[in-house]
């Protein structure tokens, strides 16, 4: 079973997402059988914050001077799902999700889940640096948004 922990640093959140908990629980609820992991506890924990705290990240980690819509940081390279399985951490930046600012409530939770699920991806060992690791994870991603929004809608 999955289990994701919410934390919030960025009050707009709040504005657009009544309950963060249920809200990306609900995501991995309606995740395809495959990533549900049953009989196992697998966790990560999700963190919701804006541009200038994720711009401080991505410069420490990954030595880009910039703000980016994710970051991820899995636990391991290599995941091998045991019994207890902690994957790592996803950031998402509000600033990003919240363009136009004029979309409704509707699209932006839609880009909330497809920027949710290409991090959980990431978690899972995923990547898009090669073109064929870029094909594999964009069909993985679609099929995981769909699974997703067919439930949730």
């Amino acid at each position: 079973m999955i289990s994701v922990k919410v934390f919030s640093e960025e009050k707009a959140w709040s504005k657009r997402l009544k309950n963060k908990d249920i809200f990306f629980k609900k995501i991995c609820k309606a995740f395809p059988k495959k990533y549900k992991f049953l009989n196992k506890k697998v966790t990560f924990t999700v963190l919701l914050s804006n541009n200038k705290n994720i711009k401080k990240l991505n410069k420490v980690f990954r030595k880009k001077n910039k703000s980016t819509n994710i970051l991820s940081f899995p636990l391991n390279k290599k995941i091998k799902i045991s019994k207890k399985t902690y994957l790592g951490d996803i950031i998402i930046s509000y600033n990003y999700l919240d363009k136009p600012r004029s979309q409704d409530l509707k699209l932006f939770k839609e880009k909330v889940i497809k920027i949710f699920i290409h991090g959980f991806l990431h978690l899972l060992g995923f990547d898009h640096k090669k073109n064929n690791d870029y094909s594999k994870m964009l069909r993985e991603e679609n099929l995981l948004f769909k699974s997703v929004k067919s439930k949730i809608n």
